[in-house]
């Protein structure tokens, strides 16, 4: 069965790499017109477009598909990545909270253009502080293992 899926998953890729490729020397065989004339671009570009938008959201499908299933057969797993998830989400929330609605001020103290207080600037500097905290997390891990390292030798 599984060979048979295998086969199948294997012509499936092999006809969508050949529709890419057709598509892609029909925009090199339409040359500059593609970029001064709009029948050209709608009859060319157009379908080459859409055909990477297909395969965008095919891959994102699969990829999020895959995982799930996996997950689901390892419930070991699951468990570690729900954990996992709810570690982000408590950071994220102490973030949020320590994020604030202040307008965002240049050196002399006027507020620069689209920086007014409000909901957008608190949504931005809770992600500003996210990073902070993720990249800070991340450089103790790394300082951890390379001191870890060095001394257990």
């Amino acid at each position: 069965m599984n060979n048979k899926l295998y086969n199948i998953a294997k012509i499936g890729a092999g006809i969508l790499g050949v529709i890419g490729i057709v598509l892609l020397v029909m925009v090199m065989m339409a040359g500059d017109a593609v970029i001064d004339d709009p029948a050209t671009q709608s009859r060319v570009v157009d379908p080459f477009v859409t055909f990477t938008f297909f395969m965008l959201g095919l891959t994102v499908i699969l990829a999020i598909g895959f995982t799930l299933w996996g997950l689901l057969k390892n419930p070991a797993a699951l468990k570690k990545s729900l954990m996992t998830l709810a570690v982000l989400a408590g950071l994220f929330a102490l973030a949020y909270v320590l994020s604030n609605g202040d307008a965002v001020t240049d050196k002399f103290g006027n507020v620069i253009e689209y920086g007014e207080a409000g909901p957008i600037s608190k949504r931005v500097g809770t992600l500003i502080k996210y990073t902070y905290i993720l990249g800070i997390i991340g450089l103790v891990c790394v300082l951890w293992g390379s001191l870890k390292g060095m001394f257990s030798k």
